[in-house]
């Protein structure tokens, strides 16, 4: 991703692009889930979607089912879209709170056209007409990663990147200040450069083997550190959406692409061992494994410095949120995209490299208060992890949204973040923590208009959702 970005928004005769990789090392490709943030990455380089989506064996997600979380047999979806309409320049969230306090039982989840979609496995692209049922909403993608990296890595080869295949065997500093000056390859082969892009996961081969950024560990507020992935026969309909279910000691991941399932565990070592682990895995799964079990070692948390020196850390080596909300993909965009924002000349001023770094702390910090929310966000005691989750102390910056949210139903907005206010109302929502009062600026509106709105658009959902193919029929056509 970063070498076709680079070589997309950068001139040849401004740099070269030289991409370093090993097939001895391989992907960390479990199956990938995203948010709608890789539409435009994907959109910038030029890629066709349907081309896309037949090399990877991508499917769409309109959005993420948690399954258990607040309580055993809850279940809620966060949907990639709004809820509803304003009403008068209130929230729809608002309106909907106003009626649940006067005793209304309609679920938030009734005004959502995604939500609504995917409940009925059914799937087709927005309007661009912000009137239109069908607007509103948003897609992302489910694909398989082992074939996402040499789909990238042809159309960057193609507009001057020059790939090598190799093993970095030893990495050589500058004496007077640090920088990186080259790497040693195997092969024995020298290779020099101005910018380095460590790309070598959780090991941090240059970021931190050899350049010792330090990492900021956030095990106290996500405590899973383990995680086990098989794929499976696909089976039942080709569902529009990433199901996370939780178990005794994590959660499970669901992942429908066109030729099969992928799936995963993600659990904390500290309450439960890899082989029960495997065996919750295996016993949930829908179809027939198609493969082994594997495992894979993780400290949720982030590296001090994402850009250190002449070192940027993009993806697993710039730091890990687990999963649950798909957006490992979305934080190496980010990191690509504040680079080519911030892209430095051979001074390397630190005052470039603090704004990115204050950046990509933002971007992390905010990921993980989401994630964190889920899992504090529960009434479930029966046990040892879901009682520590639900009793320790989380970031001041999420126990201040939790406090507003509670008090007023009043999301925090801010500019630099992957998740804006529908994401966390519907987590909000779908967990039980629900406003003690609405917004005042309803008060005088009569109760039987706020019915007739929300009814109208009760009805203007379900039939914008019937009238939408099945995902299976769309992608057959589509791809």
């Amino acid at each position: 991703m970063a070498a076709a970005s680079l070589a997309r928004f950068l001139r040849p005769d401004q740099c070269s692009i030289r991409l370093v990789e090993s097939a001895e090392i391989g992907i960390v490709g479990v199956g990938e889930a995203t948010v709608p943030h890789i539409r435009f990455f994907n959109q910038t380089l030029g890629l066709d979607e349907a081309d896309f989506m037949r090399k990877t064996h991508a499917t769409f997600k309109l959005g993420i089912e948690f399954v258990n979380w607040a309580r055993l047999g809850d279940s809620y979806i966060h949907p990639f879209g709004d809820y509803g309409r304003p009403f008068r320049g209130v929230k729809f969230h608002q309106v909907w709170n106003r009626l649940r306090l006067a005793g209304d039982t309609a679920p938030i989840d009734d005004y959502s056209l995604p939500i609504e979609a995917a409940k009925h496995a059914r799937f087709e692209p927005p309007t661009n007409d912000p009137q239109a049922t069908l607007a509103g909403f948003g897609y992302a993608f489910q694909f398989d990663a082992t074939l996402f990296a040499p789909y990238l890595r042809a159309w960057s080869e193609q507009r001057g990147v020059r790939r090598t295949e190799g093993r970095v065997v030893d990495v050589a500093l500058r004496g007077t200040d640090g920088f990186i000056e080259s790497l040693t390859l195997a092969s024995g082969e020298k290779i020099e450069g101005d910018l380095f892009i460590d790309c070598s996961g959780f090991f941090g081969l240059l970021t931190e083997k050899h350049l010792h950024t330090g990492y900021e560990d956030w095990t106290h507020w996500l405590p899973c550190d383990r995680a086990v992935a098989v794929p499976c026969e696909s089976a039942g309909p080709l569902l529009p959406y990433t199901r996370a279910t939780a178990h005794g000691a994590g959660w499970q991941w669901r992942i429908p692409l066109q030729n099969r399932t992928g799936n995963g565990h993600v659990y904390s070592s500290k309450f439960m061992s890899d082989d029960e682990a495997a065996t919750t895995l295996l016993k949930h799964l829908d179809g027939k494994a198609l493969a082994e079990p594997r495992f894979l070692k993780f400290v949720t948390g982030r590296r001090k410095k994402t850009w250190n020196r002449n070192c940027v850390a993009v993806g697993l080596s710039g730091g890990f949120v687990e999963p649950l909300e798909s957006t490992s993909i979305y934080l190496i965009q980010a990191a690509i995209t504040h680079l080519i924002e911030l892209f430095p000349d051979r001074n390397f001023d630190a005052v470039n490299l603090d704004e990115y770094n204050r950046v990509m702390d933002l971007e992390f910090e905010r990921v993980r208060d989401f994630i964190v929310l889920h899992y504090h966000a529960t009434e479930r005691d029966d046990t040892p992890l879901w009682n520590y989750v639900r009793k320790m102390s989380i970031p001041d910056s999420l126990a201040y949204k939790m406090e507003l949210f509670r008090e007023r139903g009043v999301v925090v907005n801010y500019k630099v973040g992957l998740f804006f206010e529908p994401s966390w109302v519907a987590v909000y929502v779908g967990q039980r923590i629900l406003p003690k009062r609405f917004d005042p600026l309803l008060d005088d509106t009569p109760l039987e208009e706020l019915r007739r709105h929300t009814g109208a658009l009760r009805t203007a959902v379900q039939a914008g959702a019937r009238a939408m193919p099945t995902q299976a029929d769309f992608i057959a056509r589509y791809v």
